[in-house]
């Protein structure tokens, strides 16, 4: 079969599985929310994607087991990193932000997520790979569906575009208040600003496409990071305060 077919639907798979372990895993491990993972408004992560091509295609090469799942999980990690700062620098949006974890390199990547993508490298390597080829099996012989995939790429394409023009209006702010949003934060506050005021939440289209609104959440966004940041320096202020009293008043006996 051609490898190009194979590698569209691996992405397609890839794609929408990842999105379902990603909306899971926030809703019951870290924002505890529905929250719609990822850049793209629709039920898929390119990165997931683009991360089972890779699994796939090292999966072939004629090295052990331990040596090809090590490659797969440096690999992935830096196409994160270079995703990442792609729209950091090219348009003021954090995607994920890792800054809380130890070993973090820009808040993009750090060993636990490498970690993580090497046991999902190895479920690929030794649970799943067979299933793999079996899909790739069937695939050749029900051709039809490659139509279903074309659809697939052709949805992406306009949620591309739609998805960009969202993140440009973002940049605007961003860069008018130097302020880098971070995306998924950005969104969770979108959601906890409607349930807080009891209105509606669009969970695909938490995002408005309407400037005047972005600008609203964006405000909104911008005063709650302000009050962390003051929190945290109230924080670090009573902690130094507590810590050097006692030498003080050792001093004045």
């Amino acid at each position: 079969m051609n490898l190009f077919l194979i590698l569209a639907f691996l992405f397609f798979i890839g794609s929408i599985s990842g999105w379902v372990l990603e909306l899971f895993y926030r809703r019951i491990i870290s924002t505890k929310e529905w929250i719609n993972p990822g850049f793209l408004v629709g039920p898929y992560l390119p990165l997931y994607g683009f991360g089972l091509c890779i699994f796939y295609l090292l999966s072939q090469l004629q090295l052990t087991g331990i040596m090809v799942v090590i490659i797969m999980a440096l690999t992935v990690t830096a196409i994160e990193y270079i995703a990442g700062l792609i729209f950091i620098k090219g348009m003021g949006v954090k995607l994920w932000d890792y800054s809380d974890r130890w070993g973090n390199i820009d808040g993009l990547i750090c060993p636990l997520y490498t970690l993580l993508w090497g046991i999902l490298g190895a479920i690929y390597y030794y649970l799943a790979n067979s299933y793999i080829v079996n899909s790739l099996n069937w695939l050749e012989d029900n051709l039809a569906f490659s139509f279903v995939i074309g659809f697939f790429f052709g949805i992406i394409v306009i949620d591309f575009v739609y998805s960009t023009q969202l993140v440009v209006k973002i940049r605007k702010f961003a860069k008018e208040k130097d302020l880098i949003v971070k995306y998924e934060e950005f969104k969770s506050s979108i959601f906890n600003e409607a349930k807080k005021n009891k209105e509606k939440y669009s969970f695909i289209f938490a995002i408005s496409n309407n400037m005047k609104k972005i600008e609203e959440h964006l405000n909104e966004y911008k005063k709650v990071q302000l009050e962390r940041t003051n929190e945290l320096k109230r924080s670090i202020h009573l902690f130094i305060r507590d810590k050097v009293k006692p030498k003080n008043k050792k001093l004045e006996k």
